[in-house]
Parts: C-alpha cells; structure tokens; sequence
C-alpha cells in the first residue's frame, strides 16, 4: 500500500513538472520585460536631463544625435519649430543659462513609442535682461534603429 502511494505520487509529481517548467518560463520572460522596460524609461529620464544640459550649454549637437529629422515642436510662444529651426535657434541664442533644470520626469511607454512629461526651471539672461522661468514639456520619442529618438514637442510657460 505504501509502495502504491508512493509510486501515484511520482507519477503526479512527473505530470506536474512541464507546467512548472513553463509557468517558470513565463516568470523568467515577464522579468526580462520588467527589466527592458525599467531599462528604457530610465534611458528617457536620462535623455530629458540631457536635453537641460544641451540647453544650459547652447549645445546644438546633442539634438542633432537625439531629434529625428522629422523632428516638429511647438515652443512657449506657439511658434511651430523643425528640427534645423530647432539648431539654429540653440547654436544662435543670446540666452545664457545659469541654471536649466528638468524635473517631475513622468515616462509612459507604449511598445516603441513613448511620451515624456517633465518640468524644465530656467535661470538666466536674454538680451542682457534676467529671467527665471518655468516650463511644462511633453516629448514624444520613437524606438528606431538609432535608439530613441525625440520626433515631437510642445512647451507650456507657468505662469509666475
């Protein structure tokens, strides 16, 4: 009798087994997303403070490598930008940062889209005149063969 129960409870053991394999499996696969997930909403954090640093250092490079050619963005004062109105505008600026900050980073991801809300806090001066500002962004990137790259913008000046 023993021996009985303990040859039906092999057999359910060895029928169990192909269901742990793959629920193991799955397990295994939805951390790997996790983590490809974690890994590129960390990457897009890094390119919206990136983004500040270009634009504390009138830098027109970093948005060569980073917009897309197709690149179209809408500024605080509605003018409608593309991507070569875009470097021309930072390699030419008399705006002189002291200080560009981007806050209140908020990534949402959408298979290889993704949209990314931040808060930009500028200090500086124009035109030898001294201003500190604060702005709402909204980027909109596209996962291609060059990595993310950002092809949308609209800018919100707060008020104060």
């Amino acid at each position: 009798m023993r021996t009985r129960c303990t040859l039906v409870c092999f057999v359910l053991l060895l029928a169990a087994m192909p269901s742990l394999s793959q629920q193991s499996s799955a397990d295994k696969q939805a951390a790997a997303d996790a983590a490809g997930a974690e890994e590129n909403r960390q990457e897009l954090v890094n390119l919206e403070k990136e983004t500040a640093r270009a634009l504390l250092l009138n830098n027109a490079t970093f948005f060569k490598r980073v917009y897309g050619d197709d690149f179209v963005g809408t500024t605080a004062a509605g003018r409608v930008i593309d991507k070569n109105a875009l470097l021309a505008v930072v390699g030419s600026s008399t705006t002189k940062y002291s200080v560009f900050i981007a806050s209140d980073i908020q990534v949402r991801i959408f298979l290889d889209t993704a949209v990314v809300n931040c808060l930009w806090t500028s200090r500086g001066t124009q035109n030898g005149q001294p201003f500190d500002r604060q702005y709402r962004v909204t980027h909109v990137y596209i996962y291609g063969q060059r990595g993310w790259q950002a092809i949308s913008s609209q800018e919100t000046l707060l008020a104060g």
